[in-house]
């Protein structure tokens, strides 16, 4: 294994525990520690999303202590939701609401996280989760109307002009992964058909979402698509496994996201995206590297290796000698977020695919 490697996961293991806090939350990013930015927004919240892939990140660590309590801190502290049954965009450590978007793919992402650290032992799951797992899932039941949420849903990427409409049916496609696969996974924990109903419908929707005349699965649709590019369709392979990598679809969608989003060797969020961390976005932002290990795991789960390898690497040559993955890299002066703890989750699978660990 090569020494950046080595170096890159010893900080993968400094950040994710960093991000742990005392009383079970998790954290985006730490900016209580000096190696943070002075420059960078403020990202001390909990997202629940970026929480499910820390969570699976720190069980391939062997990290110990993360996971349990943050499904703790999930049952006891975030606002309403032991009334609502929702999650929404982000929380204080507290668990005050600070973000009140609602953002229907955080239950899906936490539903896999459970499964992913107790997949060996389901019974414990049932024992000890049995609670969260069922206010999460009855929650996106109670929500979901068959063919679309009822309540005005916002995708991974947050942007408050990007909500689903109430007046016309229409879903945000990775939105619908996560949370399909999520109570697909809740059903082996306790089995519930209406769970396995509600996830079906859903993936039906998933591919009434892949578009024949541009190729590629649309990152919103309905009564009108959204034709933009978005690199978090990667989703439907990794870790939601809604349609296979070889897919013809899906491969389609690689390549329209390799054309168009992909730039100098690293993949942004999506096409005309403006947010760069730092407050300003007028510069426009940059590639995310946790992007680009996504892509690495989906061209490892296709069996590409040279082009994960490539997709990887092109992030090991780019960071600093610290060793910590930022939110984004820039062509210019500019850090962002440094580092993003959910930058170092994406590392820290896509090494496990390439061998690694």
């Amino acid at each position: 294994m090569r020494n950046e490697i080595k170096k890159t996961i010893e900080a993968s293991r400094r950040v994710l525990a960093d991000c742990a806090l005392e009383n079970g939350g998790i954290i985006a990013a730490n900016p209580d520690k000096s190696y943070y930015p002075h420059t960078a927004k403020d990202y001390h919240y909990v997202w629940p999303r970026d929480a499910a892939y820390i969570c699976v990140a720190a069980k391939i660590l062997k990290i110990k202590n993360i996971q349990e309590p943050y499904f703790n801190w999930l049952v006891n502290r975030p606002e309403d939701f032991k009334k609502q049954g929702l999650l929404f965009g982000n929380y204080s450590t507290n668990g005050r609401l600070n973000n009140p978007s609602f953002q229907p793919d955080q239950a899906g992402a936490t539903l896999w996280a459970i499964y992913d650290f107790y997949k060996d032992n389901l019974a414990a799951a049932q024992k000890k989760q049995e609670l969260l797992v069922r206010r999460l899932a009855d929650g996106l039941c109670a929500d979901w109307k068959g063919k679309y949420f009822f309540n005005n849903t916002t995708d991974l990427w947050e942007e408050s002009y990007r909500k689903t409409s109430t007046k016309m049916e229409n879903n945000h496609t990775y939105s619908l992964a996560a949370c399909a696969r999520g109570l697909i996974l809740a059903s082996k924990i306790i089995k519930n058909e209406a769970w396995e109903k509600a996830a079906a419908e859903m993936i039906a929707k998933i591919n009434e979402a892949y578009n024949k005349e541009k190729k590629y699965f649309v990152r919103n649709h309905g009564k009108i698509d959204d034709y933009n590019i978005d690199a978090s369709l990667l989703g439907l392979v990794y870790p939601f496994e809604i349609i296979k990598a070889d897919d013809q679809r899906m491969v389609n969608t690689i390549l329209a996201i390799e054309k168009n989003i992909v730039e100098d060797g690293g993949l942004h969020r999506y096409q005309f995206d403006y947010y760069d961390g730092e407050g300003s976005a007028e510069e426009g932002a940059g590639a995310w590297p946790l992007l680009n290990f996504w892509l690495a795991i989906y061209f490892c789960i296709k069996g590409d290796k040279k082009k994960a390898v490539k997709y990887y690497d092109w992030v090991l040559d780019k960071i600093d000698k610290d060793y910590f993955i930022p939110e984004q890299i820039f062509s210019d002066f500019r850090q962002g977020i440094k580092p993003l703890a959910w930058s170092h989750a994406m590392f820290v699978v896509a090494s496990r695919y390439l061998g690694y660990l």
